[in-house]
């Protein structure tokens, strides 16, 4: 029965047996994660060999060149072609990194900030305003890199088929607004992939700032959890076709393919970006870890093999979404929430009833469940309807994830009942 429709009398009761249960499981002792989206143990476990085989195979590619040694900026080409294969973008567009493509979006920034691009004005810290588009719910450690720098942070909506749109396309006729956050397939944490339409708008629409930057984070690029996943546009395509392929820039990495301490990172942007970013990212580096980036080589050899290990990986992941699925559908009959069904990626998001969220989050808390902090999913921290939490099922065991579902359970319909009998 929908609680909005039930008596005072008929919510105090029920309120009476969830506290009742909800006291029963704060005097377990739990402690759960269901906080950051990360595999476990089991999940590291498929990539078992990924030390041991590098090390028997030749420590040498690309004609004589040792990879114990210094050089090769851009990244081995070998390992340049793995990413090409991948993600479709054109090998001449990469560039490779460490382990952390999130260091490559902070980088990119920085590099805005004291040199500007190759078509910016001015260095952006000589800019009197910087703005920056978060699209909303996102990716907390995105907003955090663009607050950290200085930027002003507008949120826009996150819609089904990918960013308002029309927001979006409102904002850049200001020049201050320099760039926007984007995880266009399995989204952070929505896991919805943004549609043609929509990488078409984001590619062709003109921006005020001629330096504009879409920060295309596509982390999630083969994580499906079966064979059909969804399909992203390529928007390097998309983008040259109007003449704008500069204003991409496009991040991945192995993070969650192979070992999340140990990945390799890639940065493609056109031809135009490279020629500026390669001189500055010689002063930082002389190269990159090219031995992790043979294990990788190794380990996989072709994209075919990268599938199989990510669609192993997606059926353990995807048992950990269908358990966390079935107890948010046992909320349906209440009518108290709403939630995401991705196809992919690690997270689903829960959109409960405005100003419950910090209320949910906090009875988890003392029940031994950690959850990623209400708010989280905005900038500044700041969910300004206080509805929207982040779940991470894929580290939990199948037991723990069972036992922390049930108590969500009981803590969402909890809060959602005092907040009917306010």
């Amino acid at each position: 029965m929908k609680y909005r429709e039930m008596s005072r009398e008929q919510l105090q009761k029920e309120k009476q047996l969830l506290e009742n249960k909800y006291e029963e499981y704060c005097a377990m002792g739990l402690k759960l994660d269901l906080s950051r989206g990360k595999p476990n143990g089991e999940q590291l476990d498929v990539s078992e060999g990924f030390y041991t085989l590098s090390m028997q195979k030749p420590l040498c590619m690309s004609g004589n060149m040792d990879c114990r040694n210094y050089g090769v900026l851009e990244g081995l080409p070998e390992m340049r072609a793995f990413f090409a294969d991948l993600l479709g973008v054109p090998k001449e567009n990469i560039l490779i990194g460490g382990n952390s493509s999130l260091q490559l979006m902070f980088d990119s920034l920085m590099r805005a900030l004291v040199f500007g691009f190759f078509n910016s004005p001015k260095p952006w810290l000589q800019e009197e305003k910087r703005k920056w588009i978060c699209v909303v719910p996102g990716y907390d450690r995105h907003f955090r890199i663009t607050e950290q720098l200085g930027f002003e942070l507008i949120s826009v909506d996150m819609k089904e088929d990918g960013p308002d749109m029309d927001a979006v396309e409102a904002l850049v006729k200001d020049p201050a607004v320099k760039g926007i956050w984007c995880v266009p397939k399995y989204s952070n944490p929505t896991g919805n992939t943004y549609t043609e339409e929509i990488v078409r708008r984001l590619a062709k629409m003109e921006c005020a700032a001629p330096d504009f930057r879409i920060m295309w984070d596509n982390a999630y690029a083969v994580h499906d959890l079966n064979e059909k996943g969804d399909i992203l546009p390529d928007i390097f395509a998309i983008a040259k076709e109007y003449g704008n392929e500069d204003r991409i820039l496009y991040f991945s990495s192995t993070s969650k393919i192979t070992l999340p301490g140990a990945g390799v990172a890639m940065m493609a942007a056109s031809e135009a970006n490279r020629k500026q970013i390669l001189p500055i990212l010689g002063s930082q580096t002389i190269g990159y870890d090219k031995i992790n980036q043979l294990r990788h080589i190794h380990f996989f050899e072709n994209s075919e093999r990268v599938h199989a290990h990510m669609m192993r990986l997606g059926r353990m992941i995807g048992h950990k979404f269908a358990k966390t699925l079935g107890t948010l559908e046992s909320l349906a009959p209440m009518d108290i929430a709403e939630w995401t069904k991705p196809n992919g990626g690690y997270f689903i998001t829960l959109k409960l009833k405005t100003g419950s969220a910090k209320r949910v989050y906090d009875l988890m808390a003392r029940a031994g469940v950690v959850l990623t902090p209400a708010g989280a999913t905005h900038p500044h921290g700041i969910d300004p309807t206080d509805s929207v939490l982040r779940l991470a099922p894929t580290y939990p065991s199948h037991e723990e994830l069972q036992l922390g579902c049930e108590v969500l359970s009981v803590c969402v319909r909890l809060a959602a009942i005092e907040t009917l009998l306010k």
